[in-house]
């Protein structure tokens, strides 16, 4: 064979040969259902403020309302830490299951973080996905603030995800699980189902659980009691039985679910502790509202649903800037 012919012969190999498929654009997910929506553009507002790389990644929700496989589950038992609870899609967390899609809406592909929808960034997300995963393929922060271990429950409302290797992530189907026994919900949403040789530990700064300070990089208002968008709305959440970590208790609250229902005697959303972390919300909320991602009357049709607090435009006008509560933010302890 020529020279010429030989060269012919690979570049008609290269040519046909398949070309590699690029990963798509690293992505923050935020998955939501229509309790917590406005929580999610606030949240999705912040990653962008406090960015300086917003042309690197995506946002982008993920809500109940687009998946009806939790919707068709409406009313069904499904086991929760060894008790049977009722799927409700009016639940305050219906959205919770929607965390484990990310792989699968990229396509098993490159990189994502995944949020809360009361995950407010006051740091730059892109040093999260940007960030060496040592091979790992999931990294998150124990639940314990006191027990760093890898071995135990671990806090999935904030991973970073290396799609590629969560092949086995099928939410539907797992979900599904929930249902016939097969799957725990509290095991499923700790990550007690995962490898732990696949998993790493974030610095608790980037899901700070209501922690806000100069070091706080992701703040997670996950106390549901003191959401600071909700103070003085009556609860409108299921709150765990917790049977392991007190068994009267749990007890105690299971007969009050079977007896007067859900939400009964479970009085109202008190004031966040912590200023800082109202006024940092509404100065966001703020933003939304002077950009347009937020109406004044999407505000309202919250207020009338029981979602925001109805003191919400009061609250709004006399919240400071940004600028401001960030300038005021405490050292770390």
């Amino acid at each position: 064979m020529t020279n010429s012919a030989m060269t012919e012969s690979a570049t008609t190999a290269a040519t046909s040969a398949p070309a590699a498929q690029a990963d798509p654009k690293p992505c923050v997910f935020i998955h939501v259902n229509h309790k917590q929506i406005l929580g999610a553009h606030v949240g999705a507002k912040s990653l962008r403020y406090f960015s300086k790389h917003n042309d690197k990644f995506d946002v982008r929700f993920i809500e109940t309302r687009d998946h009806p496989f939790l919707r068709a589950r409406e009313g069904q038992p499904f086991l929760r830490n060894g008790v049977w609870r009722k799927w409700r899609m009016n639940d305050l967390q219906s959205f919770t299951p929607l965390r484990f899609m990310p792989p699968e809406l990229m396509g098993y592909r490159g990189r994502a973080v995944v949020i809360d929808p009361d995950v407010f960034a006051v740091g730059d997300v892109w040093d999260l996905l940007s960030r060496d995963m040592d091979g790992k393929a999931i990294l998150c922060r124990p639940r314990n603030k006191k027990n760093p271990d890898i071995n135990g429950p671990l806090a999935s409302s904030v991973m970073l995800l290396d799609c590629a290797k969560l092949t086995h992530w099928r939410a539907e189907e797992q979900f599904n699980e929930l249902f016939t026994g097969e799957r725990d919900y509290k095991q499923w949403i700790t990550l007690m189902y995962e490898d732990r040789s696949t998993i790493g530990l974030l610095e608790n700064s980037w899901n700070d659980l209501d922690v806000l300070n100069r070091e706080t990089r992701l703040l997670h208002t996950t106390r549901r009691w003191t959401q600071p968008w909700k103070a003085g709305l009556p609860i409108d959440f299921v709150p765990a039985d917790k049977f392991d970590a007190f068994p009267p208790l749990g007890w105690l609250m299971y007969l009050r679910r079977k007896l007067f229902g859900d939400y009964a005697f479970l009085g109202h959303y008190r004031a966040h502790p912590d200023k800082n972390q109202e006024d940092l919300f509404f100065a966001l909320l703020r933003e939304c509202v002077e950009e347009g991602t937020v109406t004044e009357a999407m505000i309202r049709r919250e207020m009338d649903a029981n979602h925001v607090r109805k003191d919400a435009p009061l609250v709004l006008r006399k919240a400071p800037t940004l600028e401001q509560v960030i300038a005021s933010l405490p050292a770390a302890a």
